[in-house]
């Protein structure tokens, strides 16, 4: 029979025992809570990252045409041959016939929603994706030549109307070209602006749309800052980030710029890019310059990597600006809609 103090040794023994496995399981606990929160490249503050779409589920059917009230190349080919001009209208429809993004600009509410039920409609009808491009954040463009934008407390109402017309139609969404890349040079941006954007992303969610934010270009913002400010945007909650918009980076310099920049975000973003007037690659300066061309067809890729599409979202034809010769920012200019296509790329 055993004696009471080896009874005693061996259940002070099992005590110790249990108490160093329940040390360990907290332990576990503790790493895999640890590591939940840590995995997740670019949520630094344990936020979920967003699951991101492939290239198909993000642009279902491909990409839609404008409807004929919103293309503007589209009327300005059918004036030309009214006016009997069929060579130049044939050139400008190379520009019309493409898949190009419709930006919203219009600080009314109601002129904004027509806009968007229009083009809804027309893809519906295509059964494509429409692109829209939100320009309207307040102090626009930093008081340079796309100046405006809506008041402060006007923009996140507006954005929310703009989301409620596009809610269920699968639109991908760019928010506010230059937005971000533009605090670099504009310091006074810096305090307002982001938390904005995260506010505008919180709008446009829940409505089934694709959105993406500034990613700038290759040669706008550092790399690391770009990341931190982009997740200060809230990317880590949309589908990723846009570069070379109205700007003119080839293709393959703006894709190794927009997979370091990824990398630097985390959470593997997808990206898109602008490949509207890059057919000639950069041209010394970002307004209207000499030479330009029209870059590739947009189209969306095969999904196997992060880039989702090469896009018009720049219309082609429209002026950057009163620089070199242009007419103010956003207007027609059909000389340079013309040596456009002439210079386009070939590839």
């Amino acid at each position: 029979m055993p004696s009471v103090e080896g009874t005693r040794a061996r259940r002070s023994t099992g005590r110790r025992q249990w108490t160093w496995i329940g040390v360990a399981a907290l332990v576990v606990a503790a790493v895999v809570v640890t590591l939940v929160n840590v995995l997740p490249h670019g949520s630094d503050d344990g936020r979920r990252i967003a699951e991101r779409k492939s290239a198909a589920e993000a642009f279902p059917g491909g990409l839609a045409r404008q409807p004929a009230d919103e293309n503007q190349p589209g009327r300005q080919a059918s004036e030309a041959r009214a006016d009997g001009d069929d060579a130049t209208a044939a050139k400008i429809a190379v520009i019309a016939d493409q898949p190009i993004a419709t930006w919203l600009t219009n600080t009314s509410i109601t002129a904004t929603r027509q806009t968007v039920r229009d083009v809804v409609r027309s893809a519906e009808r295509q059964h494509r994706t429409p692109v829209f491009v939100l320009y309207n954040v307040p102090d626009r463009d930093c008081g340079s030549y796309s100046k405006g934008g809506t008041r402060p407390d006007e923009y996140l109402p507006w954005v929310r109307a703009a989301a409620k017309a596009m809610a269920g139609s699968g639109a991908v969404v760019l928010v506010e070209p230059d937005a971000i890349a533009q605090i670099q040079v504009c310091k006074r941006l810096e305090a307002d602006r982001l938390p904005l954007l995260r506010k505008a992303v919180g709008e446009l969610a829940g409505h089934g749309l694709t959105v993406y934010l500034d990613g700038g270009n290759e040669n706008r913002v550092p790399t690391a800052k770009m990341a931190t400010w982009l997740r200060e945007a809230g990317v880590d909650r949309v589908q990723g980030f846009f570069t070379n918009v109205s700007n003119f980076y080839r293709v393959d310099q703006e894709r190794a710029y927009a997979d370091e920049l990824a990398d630097a975000i985390g959470g593997d973003p997808h990206f898109v890019i602008d490949v509207s007037r890059n057919g000639q690659g950069w041209r010394g300066t970002w307004c209207n310059p000499d030479g330009a061309g029209l870059g590739q067809a947009p189209h969306v890729t095969r999904g196997t990597t992060r880039l989702d599409a090469l896009l018009w979202v720049k219309t082609p034809g429209l002026s950057d600006g009163t620089c070199n010769g242009g007419p103010a920012a956003g207007q027609w200019w059909e000389s340079y809609a013309l040596a456009l296509v002439e210079n386009r790329t070939r590839d």
